[in-house]
């Protein structure tokens, strides 16, 4: 007798809450009956992001197991399963991969729990919790060996940075840049990448953010870690503390990227002496990212049809002026802002 699956209306859920069934549900259940012959189990959504990934929350033998649904022709597996095995052999705490098919493009994971850092963190009381989160991004970083994950070159640094005026300035801006403005966006560009190129390289989980790290024993429980490669000490460290959905004031920030700093020198990781020299290299990487994520949050509206994410943008763009405010030498990229805020109100008033 085959399994027993409980899922209320299951076509319209998934259509519901994710506009789209990503994956076959008659695969999935295919699949999911040939892990627990003849159980009963029910599914449920359990989360969705940026990418075509979609999460399940399998309720069997009195317990959870999470199932991941990557399209094959979208998704890769593979890198998933490789980093999710160093992350273990290091000790951190990541979902374990129970059972998987690649052709599919589904995982059967083990459950961390559905309280992530971002809600947590909206309650109040986040010290320990950020604590915790540095002990644990030191130790990641400390496992580092060469040649085992892409480097985050130079190529894949500019293509990141290319976003912000293909998507965000052309596409939802519905802007042009002239020659001088691209010179000028262009000049930010090659400082950006001059610093990024020259800081030492540790393995970088690539979005080491509220949202991917869960509140679990041992915490925390790390998601989200399958574009991990090896690339700038600080770039995990900008991820963590300048947050898409969640801000904090500079005191605070500082305080904790002290904490960083000084766990990384007793570790002896790579950071420069100078405490001064690291946080320019943190505000540096991290313009690098906010200029990549106003990007790619107009991209996934525009070409994904996920339109929440463009109210997160003006985060971004908050993060990019105050850095450009900071340094005098990304002041034409604060100027090139002002320009194309001032071109937007003018087609918004344009009737």
């Amino acid at each position: 007798m085959g399994g027993v699956i409980r899922v209320l209306k299951f076509t319209s859920i998934f259509h519901s809450l994710y506009g789209v069934v990503l994956g076959s549900p008659t695969l999935l259940q295919t699949w999911l009956e040939k892990r627990f012959p003849g159980e009963h189990y029910e599914l449920a959504p359990a989360s969705s992001d940026a990418s075509f990934r979609r999460y399940f929350r399998v309720a069997v033998r009195g317990t959870t197991q999470i199932v991941m649904d990557a399209p094959p022709d979208k998704e890769d597996c593979r890198p998933f399963i490789h980093v999710a095995g160093l992350m273990q052999a290091a000790g951190l705490h990541v979902p374990r991969v129970l059972a998987s098919d690649l052709d599919h493009g589904f995982l059967l994971l083990t459950d961390l729990g559905n309280v992530t850092y971002l809600t947590a963190l909206q309650g109040g009381k986040p010290h320990e919790l950020f604590l915790n989160a540095i002990d644990a991004l030191v130790t990641w970083q400390l496992a580092t060996r060469a040649n085992v994950l892409p480097p985050y070159d130079e190529a894949l640094l500019r293509r990141e940075l290319d976003l912000f005026p293909d998507w965000y300035i052309a596409k939802h801006l519905k802007l042009a840049l002239s020659t001088e403005q691209r010179q000028r966006l262009e000049s930010v560009f090659s400082l950006v990448l001059k610093n990024n190129l020259a800081q030492p390289t540790v393995y970088v989980h690539r979005d080491y953010m509220p949202r991917n790290l869960m509140v679990t024993t041992p915490n925390p429980g790390i998601l989200d870690f399958q574009d991990a490669v090896i690339g700038p000490i600080s770039y995990d460290v900008a991820s963590l503390f300048r947050d898409a959905f969640i801000s904090w004031e500079e005191e605070q920030i500082l305080d904790w990227i002290i904490r960083y700093w000084e766990r990384a020198r007793k570790a002896s990781l790579p950071v420069p002496t100078d405490f001064s020299d690291f946080y320019r290299d943190v505000e540096y990487m991290g313009l690098q990212r906010h200029l990549k994520v106003a990007g790619i949050f107009a991209r996934i509206n525009y070409r994904d049809g996920k339109p929440h994410y463009l109210s997160d943008i003006p985060r971004f763009i908050g993060y990019i002026r105050h850095t450009c405010e900071r340094y005098g030498e990304l002041r034409p990229l604060l100027k090139l802002l002002d320009e194309l805020e001032g071109a937007e109100a003018k087609v918004g008033y344009t009737f």
